[in-house]
């Protein structure tokens, strides 16, 4: 599956990236994970800290798949808000989920510290803004639910837009807690940090067969065997290639990264910045001074078309960035790019067992916050592998209806 189109900016911010050979002869191991990308690094570095005899495995080099297109913001609040989480999981549910991602941002914000190569993780503030005069009431309750259950919200006026930005829109929410990041640096930094604690990672190798056994699962690769009490799964949008019951619909997402500005222009904390529209723009910073933005989402096209989609769709959303910012008329976009962007039947991510690959788990971050899902799945993941058991995994199951009732049980925790 191609996944990129265009140029996307993140290697030339690491450009001696840590580079992993490829599997030649027969290995054995406790939890195998299949996938270099931010799932997997996110799994490869939790499970190093608990100590198992891990491996990774990607068929091309580790960070080579859809984390070039990833934009790097990192939000608690998700593309479904916490009052539809609430009206179509239960109260108790859609509370627990956006506590999980609150929770994987803390533990994402405590990176820096403990990891070898900078992530330029940056914590930030967000500004959800209302796009049209009628959202505003449902974004008015949206602060209530977040206020209510200790999230850190306040809901503004247009005035206070006003005085805080270059633009005025009808409400938003301000919250504080998110973070942006540089998320080719921080896979790497991730998988480094991994293989330093004894993580063996290979890169292209394909894993070609799968033996799954009643004591584990044998995994064969063009050049060797590995022998696994357990598998992760975390191939990513290519995971809708392995499984029938895929669970996502596929569309494709375009980004923009400006060339450096002299002045940033009126940006209350150089917060990230998105809105209520379906599909919504957002907006963030770099920390040498560029300006990132995106949207524009649309069904897939053919792949021979996608170059020439970028290059509109990369205009469009100039004009969308000199309509919010008028004081930077005639900025530039130095990287253009689109990227395939998954999205679940219900807004969740799926993580976890699935019938049909015994001693398997998956991790399918769909949504606009998969490296928070990445972070979630490796906590329960790793503590499920430990013989914790985390009752979470029932929200994130990869058989849950596809029509959830909110008032199903709720998950004890």
């Amino acid at each position: 599956m191609k996944l990129i189109s265009g140029q996307a900016p993140w290697e030339r911010t690491l450009p001696h990236f840590p580079v992993y050979p490829v599997l030649d002869g027969d290995i054995t191991c406790d939890c195998l994970i299949v996938g270099g990308g931010m799932g997997g690094a996110m799994a490869s570095y939790r499970l190093s800290s608990s100590g198992v005899n891990t491996v990774v495995i990607d068929k091309h080099a580790v960070g080579n798949g859809s984390t070039y297109a990833n934009t790097g913001l990192l939000q608690v609040a998700n593309d479904k808000s916490l009052t539809s989480c609430m009206n179509t999981f239960g109260a108790d549910n859609g509370l627990l989920f956006y506590k999980l991602c609150r929770k994987a941002l803390e533990d994402i914000l405590k990176l820096p510290g403990k990891l070898d190569i900078d992530p330029h993780i940056i914590p930030r503030s967000s500004l959800l803004y209302a796009s049209f005069p009628e959202d505003v009431a449902a974004l008015k309750t949206e602060h209530e639910h977040l206020a209510a259950h200790g999230f850190d919200t306040e809901f503004w006026e247009e005035n206070k837009i006003r005085a805080h930005y270059s633009f005025a829109k009808p409400a938003a929410i301000y919250s504080r807690g998110d973070a942006e990041t540089n998320p080719f640096r921080m896979l790497h930094s991730l998988i480094h940090k991994a293989s330093a604690s004894g993580v063996r990672v290979y890169e292209h190798t394909k894993a070609r067969h799968f033996d799954f056994g009643t004591e584990g699962v044998t995994c064969y690769t063009e050049s060797g065997r590995i022998f696994a009490n357990h598998v992760i799964f975390a191939l990513g949008y290519e995971t809708q290639e392995m499984k029938k019951d895929r669970g996502a619909k596929l569309i494709y997402t375009y980004a923009i990264m400006t060339r450096p500005l002299k002045n940033l222009p009126h940006w209350h904390e150089q917060s990230l910045i998105w809105e209520t529209a379906r599909p919504y723009l957002y907006f963030r910073t770099t920390n040498d001074g560029r300006i990132i933005a995106g949207g524009k989402d649309e069904q897939l096209t053919d792949p021979q078309q996608r170059e020439a989609r970028v290059r509109s769709q990369s205009q469009r959303l100039l004009e969308e960035l000199e309509a919010l910012f008028p004081e930077i008329k005639g900025v530039s976009a130095e990287f253009s790019w689109g990227g395939v962007f998954g999205i679940s039947h219900d807004g969740l991510p799926f993580i976890g067992p699935h019938p049909d690959y015994p001693h398997c788990y998956f991790i399918e971050g769909y949504g606009g916050n998969g490296t928070v899902y990445s972070m979630i799945a490796a906590e329960l993941l790793a503590d499920t592998l430990a013989g914790i058991s985390r009752p979470e995994l029932e929200l994130f199951s990869l058989t849950r209806t596809s029509r959830p009732s909110p008032s199903s049980p709720a998950v004890r925790t």
